[in-house]
């Protein structure tokens, strides 16, 4: 199965989740978009075009380069919750909620080193 496909099926799953455990992590990543274009053949007028991203999780909540995503909601109560403890390899994304626009997408390979 493609990744494209498990996105796909993932979109329709729904868990309520009890305690979230997740440990803190802080990195980023910049890169030359232009020399990525430039490798594809296609041609800007511009001379450099840079991306940089950044992504910081603590107890306060998520900090994303100039977007700050905060809390949970906790307004639904249903009998069975399941605990999530990331202390394993795992993916991670932010989502904006409405438009379901992925902003963030990574993966965190070592948790304990955070």
């Amino acid at each position: 199965m493609g990744c494209m496909q498990c996105w796909r099926d993932i979109r329709g799953v729904y868990v309520d989740v009890g305690q979230v455990k997740i440990p803190r992590f802080e990195f980023g990543c910049d890169f030359d978009v232009s020399e990525a274009l430039k490798g594809l053949g296609l041609e800007t007028p511009l001379e450099k075009i840079a991306h940089k991203a950044c992504i910081e999780v603590n107890e306060v909540g998520t900090k994303a380069e100039a977007a700050t995503v905060l809390g949970f909601c906790d307004c639904l109560v249903t009998p069975k919750k399941y605990d999530f403890v990331a202390d394993h390899p795992f993916l991670f994304l932010v989502k904006e909620h409405r438009s379901r626009l992925v902003l963030f997408l990574g993966q965190l390979l070592d948790p304990s080193m955070h």
